[in-house]
């Protein structure tokens, strides 16, 4: 298994991508510890993935309060021994629109999650990574964007687009700074994820626009070089051994996981 006797603290394990990656991380034989900003979700979603327990353990966290991310951390470490790798699932997501008409007090809380947060968190583990590189690898993942490479033409989200930017300039950084201690820090950027979020969507453009879902569906899946879009699970595999021994020669990089809706 690609997580075998590996402690993975994954944050914003809402009912998407974030519970999808748990559940990888899981069944690759990883202990992994659950952030999110609601417990009851939490509680309900460790439950679901390791009913006895044995192997996950949860918090509530905010990403933007630093004293929570070092909370989560330290519950890592207190239960489980160690983090070998941390996750970053948590954003905000959902301003939509561009600059001319933006409030950019609303784009400064995209930042603040979507950036600054990530870091925050990833700061709260690095003394835990930096003895899991000390026995041999540790491993920061970070969730991007296609649109931060490729603006969409639909469902515009300029600040997330920005902000996930900035993360990934910040992962470069942070992989020349944290590399001569085995820590590695890697980018996935998803395209559409066929999940919870954009099922959702295409219920709202259905009824919007007065057709049935399957058309909705298949308009989104012609833009694939697959046939069909990548799922939350197929992106949370990539993540799973981004966090592995697997990838222990990979630091800074950026994998798209879209289907091959664009290539670069």
């Amino acid at each position: 298994m690609l997580l075998a006797d590996k402690t993975v603290v994954v944050s914003g394990v809402g009912a998407g991508l974030g519970r999808e990656v748990a559940a990888a991380c899981l069944r690759e034989g990883a202990r992994v510890v659950l952030g999110a900003r609601t417990e009851a979700h939490l509680a309900k979603c460790a439950a679901e993935l390791d009913p006895e327990g044995r192997r996950s353990a949860y918090r509530a966290v905010d990403i933007r309060d630093e004293r929570q991310c070092e909370a989560l951390a330290a519950l890592a470490v207190e239960r489980f021994g160690g983090i070998d790798a941390v996750v970053h699932v948590a954003a905000l997501d959902t301003v939509m629109g561009g600059l001319a008409d933006a409030d950019l007090a609303e784009w400064q809380q995209v930042v603040d999650v979507n950036l600054l947060g990530t870091l925050r968190m990833t700061r709260a583990c690095l003394p835990a990574l930096k003895e899991a590189g000390a026995r041999g690898d540790g491993s920061v993942v970070m969730i991007g964007t296609q649109s931060s490479v490729a603006a969409p033409s639909q469902l515009q989200q300029a600040a997330y687009a920005a902000s996930k930017g900035g993360l990934v300039s910040a992962m470069y950084s942070l992989a020349r700074e944290l590399g001569p201690h085995r820590v590695r820090v890697n980018t996935v950027q998803p395209g559409w994820m066929w999940g919870p979020m954009v099922e959702g969507y295409v219920a709202w453009a259905a009824d919007t626009e007065g057709i049935g879902q399957g058309a909705v569906r298949a308009r989104l899946d012609e833009r694939m070089a697959l046939p069909g879009m990548a799922s939350d699970g197929d992106v949370a595999e990539t993540v799973a051994f981004f966090a592995s021994e697997r990838a222990r020669g990979i630091t800074g990089q950026c994998l798209l996981v879209n289907a091959g809706e664009i290539m670069r």
